[in-house]
């Protein structure tokens, strides 16, 4: 086997020292890894957890002045293995490219890191380890500064019941809440035709929430407005451009680390999820009977009285 082809499949930490650049340069590395995870772009890879290895190898600046023993001034292990659980914390994932890329910048923002070697693997999708490997060094991060959390706005988060939908005062209550400081984000409930029954826990609850989809562009339908988003790079986008978005719940329900059960047959405790999933400022539910639990503020207006 020739050096180049042998040395791609050594260990994170070999492959630093073959392509080390100019300088010498201190490693950190934590070998073997292994967490129990949900990720996978496949239907099978949904709804249970696979381990997952992490080889990560940092190099870093070396000390400049005496170390003394302190802790403090060192890149600790731990902020490696902080990054792994903060990236899988964030959402469920397709991709191990996407996971690999959020852990190297999470590694690159410490002052101390220079380079950073992240090789991830799933260990059950087959006889060998399938996996990626990527090399970042702090330049490709530096021009990318951390959004700040406090700026994320914090939307109006509003339930519609079929009833709601099909008033005539739709188009009121649209105009009041266009006017509100904050941005808007519609929920709607199942349309009044039942969904088909599969008869299994899985794929009921993507029929259920395809269900809650269809009603969505209904109420599109009913106002040009009222724009159907499924992403929350979408949301985002919406949010920044005063929008009045219509949630559709699949990809961002699936894809949640802090999903709600797999049931989604009660959809005032999904959209009570959704609220306090994305930190909205509060739930206001027009014809609906209140949520069994939220972590937002809830507000509940009769269809015959609201005045929004």
């Amino acid at each position: 086997m020739s050096h180049e082809i042998r040395l791609a499949f050594e260990h994170p930490q070999a492959r630093a020292r073959a392509t080390a650049p100019d300088g010498p340069l201190d490693r950190i590395s934590v070998r073997d890894h292994i967490v129990a995870v949900e990720i996978g772009a496949f239907q099978a890879e949904r709804g249970t957890t696979q381990r997952i290895a992490f080889n990560v190898v940092v190099e870093v600046r070396p000390m400049t002045g005496a170390l003394e023993d302190d802790v403090d001034r060192i890149l600790s292990y731990d902020r490696v293995t902080e990054a792994i659980e903060a990236a899988l914390a964030e959402e469920r994932l397709n991709l191990l490219e996407t996971l690999a890329e959020r852990i190297a910048e999470r590694i690159l923002w410490e002052p101390q890191a220079v380079r950073c070697f992240v090789r991830i693997e799933k260990l059950d999708r087959g006889p060998g380890a399938l996996g990626v490997e990527i090399v970042r060094s702090v330049d490709d991060v530096a021009t990318r500064a951390p959004v700040a959390p406090d700026t994320a706005p914090h939307p109006h988060v509003v339930y519609l019941t079929n009833a709601a939908i099909t008033s005539p005062n739709l188009g009121r209550w649209l105009d009041q809440l266009q006017a509100r400081a904050e941005p808007v984000i519609l929920c709607v409930g199942a349309p009044d035709t039942p969904a088909p029954d599969t008869g299994h826990r899985m794929t009921q609850r993507r029929v259920d929430l395809l269900a809650l989809e269809q009603n969505a562009w209904v109420l599109a339908g009913r106002d040009d407005r009222c724009v159907v988003v499924a992403t929350r790079t979408e949301l985002d986008w919406a949010m920044k451009h005063d929008q009045i978005s219509v949630w559709a719940p699949s990809k961002i329900v699936l894809d949640a680390v802090d999903g709600p059960a797999p049931s989604t047959h009660n959809p005032v405790d999904l959209a009570a999820w959704f609220a306090g999933h994305i930190e909205a400022s509060d739930l206001l539910l027009i014809g609906a009977t209140p949520p069994a639990a939220c972590r937002v503020p809830v507000l509940i207006q009769d269809i015959a009285r609201s005045g929004l």
